[in-house]
């Protein structure tokens, strides 16, 4: 058992799910969020932290200021605790309460921003706050998670290494693509390694991250209202566009489970659902990675007055008729064999 003096020096990367009883299909789900920050996002915060820190843009007196739906504000808190710098989460009105309390909990200072931008997103609006900070302050330090290289690096150093170690014949790979910080991470390694691997991005619907036209998206996590500045599409085989009503059934059939999932992780494991739905599985082995848990989604995603008011109220209705028809006609696994880690 590790022994750590640091709250970041900790994070489970080894853990697998098998989903296959849950949405019938050959799928592991890489979890990613046993750390102290419950998120993916503590590997590119403690990456872009460091590399500040290396490059000498970080000092005692800076102030460390983020644009962040709240997974990223929650890591970069628990580091900023750590390290004792302070530090301001710019997000907005879709960022979860209970993910709010937390960033205040661990001594962060927390700027909601309500007005919408010109692709009906806040993502804008967060970013030209950040800028209006740090050209009134030098001591304001923003690390840029769009386009700070130091993102991607993180899953090119340790997730998809981790996810490599444990499935050496690994086929598809599919990512939610928010910064694509890790889509580009994991595209970048699984290029240079000696088998081909496809890699499919899952993105929202709504989102214009490869292009299409906005549209509403609830759920913070995936998804963007921008091009992101890290993407390179040239890495990625596949986009998949998921429903957020899709999201949210998918969310609650995993959780009948008892595996609590977020928004995002509900968006990864649907599209992959769907992808594995309709193509050949026999022999395929096939990773999604899920950023982090459900508990921060429980006056959300889990929370039924939230759902119905924004989706109406048989937005779960369909998750039954499907949950009782696979459970009624088992997927037929034809004669291949399928890997096994």
């Amino acid at each position: 058992m590790p022994v750590i003096s640091a709250p970041y020096a900790f994070n489970e990367g080894r853990l697998f799910v098998d989903l296959e009883s849950v949405c019938g299909q050959p799928l592991f789900l890489k979890c990613e969020g046993f750390n102290f920050a419950g998120s993916i996002k503590l590997k590119a915060a403690n990456e872009m932290v460091e590399s500040a820190e290396r490059d000498g843009a970080l000092t005692p007196d800076s102030v460390l200021v983020e644009s962040s739906s709240g997974n990223l504000g929650v890591a970069l808190s628990v580091i900023a605790a750590s390290k004792g710098y302070r530090f301001l989460c710019v997000t907005d009105s879709r960022c979860n309460l209970s993910t709010r309390l937390l960033m205040e909990a661990l001594g962060s200072e927390v700027h909601i921003v309500a007005d919408l931008d010109s692709n009906g997103g806040f993502l804008g609006k967060r970013i030209d706050y950040v800028r209006g900070l740090c050209a009134s302050d030098p001591r304001y330090v923003w690390l840029s998670q769009y386009t700070n290289a130091g993102n991607w690096r993180a899953h090119y150093r340790t997730t998809a290494p981790e996810i490599a170690a444990q499935f050496p014949e690994l086929d598809v790979l599919f990512v939610g693509a928010g910064t694509t910080g890790t889509l580009m991470g994991c595209a970048r390694w699984f290029r240079e390694w000696r088998r081909p691997v496809r890699i499919v991005a899952v993105d929202s619907v709504g989102s214009v991250a490869f292009g299409g036209e906005p549209g509403r998206r609830m759920i913070p996590g995936l998804g963007m209202s921008m091009r992101p500045p890290l993407l390179d599409e040239s890495y990625v085989d596949e986009v998949l566009r998921v429903e957020e009503t899709d999201t949210i059934r998918t969310c609650h059939r995993m959780a009948r489970h008892g595996f609590l999932f977020g928004g995002s992780t509900g968006t990864v494991v649907s599209g992959a659902t769907d992808w594995l739905a309709r193509h050949d599985t026999r022999g395929l082995t096939a990773v999604a990675i899920a950023p982090d848990l459900g508990e921060r989604y429980l006056d959300t995603v889990y929370q039924t007055n939230w759902l119905q008011d924004l989706y109406g109220e048989h937005v779960l209705d369909a998750e039954e008729v499907s949950t009782l028809t696979r459970q009624a006609k088992p997927a037929s696994r034809g004669p291949g064999r399928r890997r096994r880690p």
